[in-house]
């Protein structure tokens, strides 16, 4: 986790997101053994960034001639992916792990990169992820940012309704005026040619991240900010009604009945926003490509913008979105001598080759803390949206909290909870005793007070 500070100096410098790689570029003729060329072989967290990915990985090929394969593992199922990979002998050369927490669980597997060039080219050497012994087994892979994604055109023409709850997009500072205005454009939706105020909110199966782990944040984050620590082993779940809040909006302003919701996929959502059916969406700035994706995106880029997510916290006007970083790439320990170099030397090109960073920064709108980054900048719109966040010193900044959660598990039952109360066969209170008894019954066993 790292303090605002360090997250403004990174938007300060002028600084771009690493979002994950994807794609495929092979080469039959390349070598992995320790006396060959070397291979490089990178599991992919983020299956919407496969396809930017994929072109990127044939220009380095293409300049380097080093066979690159590069594998997308399917919405939420990172970890039982890796753990099968890296359980192979040809398995990953590169892979993420997760703050702490996944430094903790893959430690045998990942590499000591302390003396590797990109690191020395960090503009803050204390974002890299250390274990206990102080040397550094993972570099920061993506600084972005997340909270309620908005198109302004449909905002603009709500506006201008008689009666309108809002004048303006400024009026929208807390989570009471969000309600009377979604709650408003709901009602309002065939004469503003919507579908609903909201997206509707993905609760498939792998396809729950977005509430599990992001609108979990939001709370946990609160709950830590109060108790003024960066972990807790004893969680009483004081912001989880306000959590509350804000799903029960998503759930009823929105282009589905929330006992649909379990049928949905982040891919659905997206496409409404990205064709104009709905007015806002929660989603990060890798969502970027997937609403430029779609077929008949109606969208303009101009009218793309970041709302903090509300939810009903005493302050919560100074809110900014939710900014920082949890992905870092570590080099597998088990790779042939040859594969481990190659390996490395792909992480330096993107991170810090002024050739490789500028591909990652124009065509897939990096933000990351590398000295060849500072001059660049995102093209993106969601990606501009970060920086202007990051850079807003009249705002505080909601951490990546969610790094500390217990598991992957614990997140996972979670989203289950979630669906489950979504579709009217939970009680909130059944959600709360969840959080609050797995939270603290694993961290009790790992140890953490």
């Amino acid at each position: 986790m790292h303090s605002v500070k360090k997250i403004a100096a990174l938007a300060a410098a002028g600084l771009v997101a690493i979002a994950g790689l994807g794609g495929c570029v092979s080469n039959s003729d390349s070598g992995g053994s320790d006396g060959g060329a070397g291979k490089v072989y990178y599991l992919n967290y983020k299956p919407e960034s496969d396809q930017a990915f994929q072109e990127l990985a044939k220009k380095y090929h293409e300049q380097t001639g080093v066979d690159i394969k590069i594998v997308s593992a399917t919405g939420g199922s990172y970890e039982p992916t890796l753990a099968n990979e890296l359980g192979r002998a040809d398995g990953p050369t590169i892979f993420r792990v997760d703050g702490p927490v996944g430094l903790a669980k893959w430690k045998q597997y990942a590499s000591d990169i302390s003396d590797a060039p990109f690191i020395e080219a960090m503009t803050d050497k204390d974002m890299a992820l250390k274990g206990d012994d102080g040397k550094i087994y993972g570099v920061p892979h993506a600084v972005e940012g997340f909270g309620i994604i908005y198109n302004d055109a449909i905002l603009q023409k709500y506006f201008a309704l008689p009666g309108a709850k809002a004048k303006s997009v400024d009026e929208i500072k807390n989570f009471d005026k969000l309600k009377e205005v979604a709650d408003d454009m709901q009602a309002k939706k065939d004469e503003l040619g919507i579908k609903g105020a909201f997206a509707a909110t993905s609760l498939s199966p792998n396809e729950d991240w977005r509430w599990q782990t992001h609108l979990m944040n939001w709370a946990l984050h609160y709950e830590l900010r109060d108790k003024g620590v960066s972990d807790t082993g004893q969680i009483e779940g004081t912001y989880l009604d306000n959590m509350k809040k804000i799903f029960d909006l998503y759930l009823t302003d929105s282009t589905v009945e929330p006992s649909q919701t379990t049928a949905k996929a982040v891919t659905d959502s997206m496409a409404e926003f990205a064709l104009g059916q709905v007015a806002f969406v929660q989603n990060g700035n890798w969502a970027w490509s997937q609403i430029d994706g779609v077929s008949g995106n109606t969208v303009k880029p101009e009218d793309i913008h970041f709302l903090p997510i509300y939810m009903g916290v005493k302050g919560e006007e100074k809110a900014g979105i939710s900014v920082g970083t949890e992905a870092y790439l570590t080099i597998n320990n088990k790779a042939s001598d040859a594969d481990k170099k190659a390996s490395m030397d792909f992480l330096n090109w993107m991170l810090n080759d002024p050739t490789g960073a500028k591909l990652c920064a124009e065509d897939l709108g990096f933000i990351a803390p590398f000295k060849e980054y500072a001059s660049l900048s995102p093209t993106d719109p969601l990606g501009k949206e970060v920086l202007k966040y990051m850079k807003d010193t009249d705002r505080y900044n909601v951490a990546w909290d969610f790094q500390v959660a217990p598991s992957m598990e614990f997140k996972n039952g979670l989203g289950q909870h979630l669906s489950q109360y979504a579709v009217g066969k939970e009680s909130w209170d059944q959600v709360k005793d969840y959080f609050v008894t797995q939270w603290n019954t694993e961290k009790a066993a790992a140890g953490v007070k």
